[in-house]
């Protein structure tokens, strides 16, 4: 016999997730506005007071961009405020600057079991992987190993990447249509080995900051992973928590 009680759900959260339902379907898409909350309230048959709470939260989740005077709009990668969002590496000394990228590879490969438990596929599926070298001031600090599912991107190649000006998050948006919304990281201390530190230029068992990434598009799917190695001689990793 069952005896837990019904889940009861406010009336704002059930409206944030028809919005997030109309997100999720590119009813609006990235830098898109959306209805007015006038508008949404009678779409939704709930009082305006209702929609601004569920924009509210869903502005602070960062789907949503509130403009003074000019409306609600999707929130896209390219917003100048979501530039650093997934990149959390802090110089030492000056401002934060956005790295330049050396592309290594980019090749196609059959998914291994651990590989497809982590992007929910089957082992054996197609799967895209990118192998890249981020630089500061000339500095190589980071080497990324990036896996992605290959029916998402099977038409990303190397001369893509290459020719995109922008992060490698809005080219997932802009051209294949998958945002990504958050991440979950797991981070460790390494030592260098050979072929890592040959690329970053340290001498091997130097020690390193590993970073393991899934990252999530609509639906909690994850659409990414990724593992970084990153020189931190100069610089810190940094998140924000609360």
């Amino acid at each position: 016999m069952n005896n837990s009680a019904p889940t009861f759900s406010p009336l704002y959260r059930q409206i944030k997730g028809l919005i997030m339902q109309s997100l999720e379907s590119a009813e609006w898409g990235p830098g898109e506005a959306i209805p007015s909350e006038i508008e949404l309230a009678l779409r939704y048959k709930v009082s305006q007071g209702t929609v601004r709470k569920a924009i509210d939260e869903l502005a602070a989740e960062k789907h949503l961009l509130r403009r003074q005077g000019k409306g609600t709009f999707v929130a896209t990668h390219d917003e100048a405020r979501a530039q650093f969002r997934f990149l959390r590496l802090m110089p030492e000394v000056g401002q934060q600057e956005w790295p330049a990228s050396r592309l290594l590879d980019c090749k196609r490969a059959r998914a291994s079991g651990e590989i497809a438990q982590l992007l929910e596929l089957k082992a054996g599926d197609g799967i895209v992987i990118i192998r890249r070298v981020l630089s500061f001031a000339d500095e190589p600090t980071v080497f990324e190993q990036i896996y992605l599912p290959g029916t998402l991107f099977h038409e990303l190649n190397a001369e893509i990447f290459n020719e995109y000006k922008g992060s490698m998050y809005k080219l997932f948006e802009t051209e294949f249509g998958t945002r990504m919304i958050r991440a979950e990281e797991k981070i460790r201390a390494v030592a260098a080995g050979p072929a890592v530190a040959e690329l970053l230029r340290v001498s091997t068992d130097t020690p390193l900051l590993c970073v393991d990434r899934v990252a999530f598009s609509y639906g909690e799917r994850p659409v990414e992973y990724r593992r970084g190695y990153y020189r931190t001689d100069q610089h810190y990793y940094r998140n924000e928590l609360g």
